[in-house]
């Protein structure tokens, strides 16, 4: 993957027609590659606004072909999440709720800008959303970015978890404790449903 992300770096100039054309590639790596050029551009500095904003379009037009676990946590943070800092975030709730399980992993991976900036708000609301979610890789998302929004507000998550601990998945349960005392992760562990 190094070389991938190497290469990808070297080529994170390309138009977004080309950009397009390697997400269509039936090749995992290549679809990995046009990911890691849409984060390369969403990250940099000179990176327009409107240039910004097409790789947000690009990105949710052609969610079908973003369709693996790490292609999301590889672009969603800056090319979604970066984006939508100051703007509405009604489309992470309509991808929340999608029967996509890419669409709704997206929704709560692209809450970690948020969180670089101090704002936890869709994180959990997103998470309530995706507590009864039924695939072990939104448990595991979910689950990590509770764990993240807690760092900056640990009231936050405790109150979250005292509210749902009893009914959340185990597995999304221990990523979100994962950070706390022993003490407290077992007072929710025995909260929760063996």
């Amino acid at each position: 993957m190094g070389k991938l992300f190497a290469l990808a770096k070297n080529f994170s100039g390309l138009n977004l027609d080309e950009v397009e054309a390697l997400l269509g590639n039936q090749y995992y790596e290549v679809r990995m590659g046009a990911a890691c050029i849409m984060d390369f551009q969403a990250r940099n500095k000179k990176t327009t606004p409107e240039r910004k904003k097409e790789l947000f379009e690009l990105y949710i037009r052609r969610h079908d072909r973003i369709d693996n676990w790490d292609l999301i946590d590889r672009s969603a943070g800056y090319v979604v999440g970066s984006y939508l800092l100051d703007r509405p975030r009604a489309i992470l709730y309509k991808l929340a709720k999608s029967k996509d399980i890419w669409e709704r992993r997206t929704a709560i991976v692209s809450t970690s800008f948020f969180l670089r900036h101090g704002d936890g708000d869709d994180t959990f609301k997103i998470a309530e959303i995706l507590i009864d979610d039924k695939h072990d890789l939104i448990h595991k998302a979910v689950g990590s970015w509770i764990r993240e929004a807690g760092k900056k507000d640990k009231k936050r998550l405790i109150d979250f978890l005292d509210n749902y601990a009893a009914v959340m998945p185990r597995t999304m349960l221990r990523y979100a404790i994962e950070k706390l005392e022993k003490k407290q992760r077992d007072y929710f562990l025995n909260k929760a449903n063996p």
